[in-house]
């Protein structure tokens, strides 16, 4: 399947994602291109981050043979808008590891995609909201739990572990409710 103009981010992630298992790469979706995903669109990434262990070495041939090519620490491909991250593994939210076995594949029309889980995507949004001051990422936590299903339990349980106001959490919470 070659990438083209119109190749969706879902469609992109797939691909990679596929590739990444068929080489025996652990990399799990995570950030902006996960609540792309899990928001049906409604948030829209540029970018698509793997989180492996693995070396560049490794992943390079893999990606390369996709159409995509080095750029800096991403990587470009000439047809799309959207490029591609390996940030260094392994999981975390904040300051609590995850292994990778903890995340979960989502079926999508176009193949497997290795992603971390909705749960997993709001603590991980909120943690960039709480220790980063990132408003877009206490939005992107609310898009996701509006349309996911979300374990809110291990949401304060992280908190409080992390260090985070569970007020953060309760209002995240709610607003999803609305």
């Amino acid at each position: 399947m070659s990438i083209t103009s119109d190749t969706s981010l879902e469609e992109i992630a797939a691909l990679v994602s596929e590739a990444l298992s068929t080489a025996n790469i652990d990399g799990v979706l995570g950030g902006g291109g996960a609540v792309t995903l899990y928001s049906q669109n409604e948030y829209m990434s540029s970018d698509l981050d793997f989180i492996t262990s693995e070396q560049n070495r490794k992943i390079a041939p893999v990606v390369e043979k996709l159409g995509f090519v080095p750029r800096g620490r991403d990587y470009a491909h000439p047809n799309s808008k959207y490029f591609i991250e390996f940030p260094a593994g392994p999981l975390a939210f904040g300051d609590r590891y995850i292994d990778s076995n903890e995340a979960t594949t989502l079926q999508t029309q176009y193949g497997a995609v290795r992603i971390i889980t909705p749960t997993q995507c709001v603590m991980d949004r909120i943690a960039w909201y709480a220790h980063g001051n990132d408003r877009q990422s206490r939005d992107q936590a609310i898009l996701v739990a509006t349309q996911q299903h979300i374990d809110w339990e291990q949401v304060f349980d992280w908190a409080e572990d992390d260090g985070i106001d569970s007020n953060l959490v309760s209002e995240i919470q709610e607003e999803a409710r609305r």
